[in-house]
This record gives C-alpha cells, structure tokens and sequence, in this order.
C-alpha cells in the first residue's frame, strides 16, 4: 500500500504541471506479472519436462550414454514446452498479481482515486504482448530448430548401436524386443560368444547362437557375421522350436548403423515459412496438405492467446470487488472462460484437418474473448454471476462453514 499511496499521491500532484508517475505504477505491476510469470514458467516447464525426459532414460540404461547427452537431448523439447505453457503461465500470474491488488484492497483505492481501468490494464497488455513475441518467435523459427536437432540427435546416438554391441559381457536390448550379448572381443575385433534375441516379428522368435562373428561392412550395409552355430525359430503358437544349424550367418545391421540418413522432417519440424511457402517437390506437402494448412494456423493463433488470456484475466478479476465469495465466482468464472477457449483452440486445430471451415473456430473464440473482454473493461464492473450461481455458491460455502465449525 505504500508504494501505491506515494503513487497516487504524486499522480495528483501531476494537475500542477509535474510528470505523472502512473508509469511508476503501471510498472510496479508489470514488473510484478513478469517475476510471477517467470517463476511459474520455470516452474511447470521443469516439472513437465521431467516427466517427458524419463521417456528417454533408456538413453543411459540400455544405451549408456552421459548424463550431459541426455539433458542436452531432452533438453531440445523444452522450446516447444514454453510455446505451450507460456500463455497458461502468463494468466496465472496475472490472476495472482490481481488478486493480490484486491486482497491489498489496493484496486479498491486505485479506483476511488478516479485511475482509468485501461490505465491499469495498460501493464498487464504490455506483459501479454513480451509474451506473445517470445511464443511467435518460439513458434516460427525456435521449436522447429530444436525438434530438427532433437531427431538428428536421437537418431545419432540411437544408430550407434554397433558400439554397444560390441561391449563384452553385458546385455544391450534396443527397442525393447531385440538383445545382443557377447561373452568376449579379441584385439582383431573377433567377437566371441555371440548371443542375440530376436522378438521383432510377433509370429516368430528367433534366437541366435554363435561361436564367434565379426562386424562386416560393405556397400551394401553392415551386418554381424557369425560363424559356427545355430537359430532357434519358434513361431506363435507353436510348442517346439525349429533349430538351423550354419557355418556361417550374416545378421543385418543396417538399420542400427550411423551411416548417412535421409532425415524426413514431420510437419511440427518445418520452419513457418516452410508451412506457408512449401518447398516445390516436397512428398511430405504432397501427402499431408491438410496437416501443413492445421499447422500453420496453429502457429498463427499462438501468439494470440497470451493476450486474450490476460483479457480475460482482468475482465473478471480487474474490477474493484468487496466480497470474497464474488471474487471466488469471478477466478472460477475466469478458469472456466481460459480453459474453454484453450480446449476451442486444440479442437479446432484437430478438427481443422479434415473440416478447413472448422479453423476458423480459434479465430472466432480469440477475437470473441478480446472483444468481449476490452467491453468489459469498459464497463468498469466485475463480471457477474447468474443468481442461480451465487446462490449454490452461498449454500456450498454455508455448508462446509457448518461442517468445520
């Protein structure tokens, strides 16, 4: 309330020709709304992060790579987890920074000091519109470079198989339903005690012993050669297994090994220019047309909803209000509003791709929600609840007072 008074007192002092400090004022909130959004920003992205990174942590189990190549891999996707959260982040800190004024009673005072609502939502837009350029740029250029390096990466460090093949004594499973296991490797590179479990094909389960092998690579791949030994093929719904006896027996590699890949990129890898001007040829665009138009106004509307979310935002929490139930009401109000236009948003997008009229349902609900928003503000008036609403809201509180007391 201190900083608030001095402010409001040299803002009247500014009718006698001083420079008015609502500036002071307006960026005691923005700097508010900017610290939250950012510790809730961290905040969620490292927690879902997390729980996306565990997917990957056979990187370090079956593939034994670093703790450093594992961060730096999962690490790519956190672009794309700002893209999404940020909006989410930036509405929740608003609705903090709001509440807090309220709970202050400082709205209260701001309000009977004459101050414009726009002059207080003047802040929170500046905040939405930092926001909605840090996603459009996450959007545009950002995410799709991190996605491309994420499955350049991926790929790298999962083709090199043949480095783990190769480490004597230990158990290598890739994909979770092929095994390698070697029992030793000489100094010429002759491996010995081969072992290899093959559950790729759900009709047939081979199992390969060897005596010993090598690695071959030739023009036409690389392959694991195994010398003096058996296959056991046992196929689905069979009791015994078939046994093939062999001198020698040459396991494809191919798929496993580093070599040179002709990397597709999905359409969430393309750059937005790539989404509006498709590259002449391109056999993804060929394909999937209607994937590439989905996304393109996927990432079009992304910068929007940072600011219609904070809209929202003060719609219902920025008017001056001097009950605590109408203030429950009104964050409930604002919850409900912000998950309806999130949920509006994915549906058309999702939608969008075999129905193009249902992409413009984003639109609609974006603008409708800015629109309906700034009216509001105009207003001055806190959203109101329908009676029937206040009134269950009164009998739950009433209740659970009785059920504590």
């Amino acid at each position: 309330m201190g900083r608030l008074s001095v402010g409001l007192r040299s803002n009247r002092g500014a009718e006698s020709g001083e420079v008015t400090p609502m500036g002071s004022i307006g960026r005691y909130m923005f700097r508010a709304t900017i610290g939250a959004f950012l510790i809730t920003l961290v905040s969620l992205t490292v927690v879902i992060w997390f729980t996306q990174a565990m997917r990957e942590f056979d990187l370090i189990t079956s593939q034994r790579q670093t703790l450093l190549v594992f961060v730096g891999i999962t690490g790519l996707i956190i672009p794309l987890l700002v893209q999404m959260i940020a909006p989410i982040a930036l509405v929740m800190s608003a609705a903090h920074v709001l509440n807090k004024l309220s709970s202050d009673s400082e709205i209260i005072v701001m309000n009977a000091a004459g101050i414009s609502p726009w002059r207080l939502l003047a802040p929170f837009i500046v905040a939405a519109v930092a926001v909605a350029i840090l996603v459009a740029a996450i959007a545009a250029y950002i995410s799709p470079l991190c996605l491309r390096k994420l499955r350049d990466w991926s790929a790298q460090v999962r083709a090199d198989i043949l480095t783990n093949i190769v480490q004597p004594g230990r158990f290598t499973t890739v994909g979770g339903n092929l095994t390698f296991h070697i029992a030793d490797r000489r100094q010429n590179g002759l491996l010995v005690g081969i072992f290899v479990d093959d559950r790729r094909d759900p009709k047939e389960h081979s199992t390969y012993l060897a005596e010993q092998g090598e690695i071959v690579k030739n023009d036409n791949g690389s392959f694991l050669v195994f010398q003096g030994g058996s296959i056991q093929r046992l196929d689905a719904g069979q009791r015994d297994p078939r046994i093939i006896m062999f001198d020698r027996y040459a396991f494809d590699l191919s798929q496993f090994t580093g070599g040179a890949q002709n990397v597709v990129y999905t359409v969430r890898e393309k750059y937005i220019w790539d989404l509006i001007w498709p590259k002449p040829g391109d056999p993804l665009f060929a394909a999937q047309p209607d994937q590439y138009r989905s996304e393109l106004h996927d990432r079009l509307a992304a910068p929007l909803y940072p600011l219609a979310f904070v809209i929202l935002a003060y719609a219902f929490l920025g008017p001056p209000q001097t009950t605590r139930q109408s203030r429950t009401l009104a964050l409930l109000g604002m919850i409900g509003s912000v998950a309806a236009l999130r949920l509006a948003g994915f549906v058309s997008v999702i939608v969008g791709v075999k129905v193009p009229g249902a992409l413009a349902l984003q639109y609609v609900g974006l603008f409708g929600a800015i629109g309906a928003g700034l009216w509001q503000t105009a207003r001055g008036q806190a959203v109101e609840p329908a009676a029937a609403v206040s009134k269950l809201a009164t009998a739950i509180g009433e209740r659970i007072a009785r059920a504590t007391s």
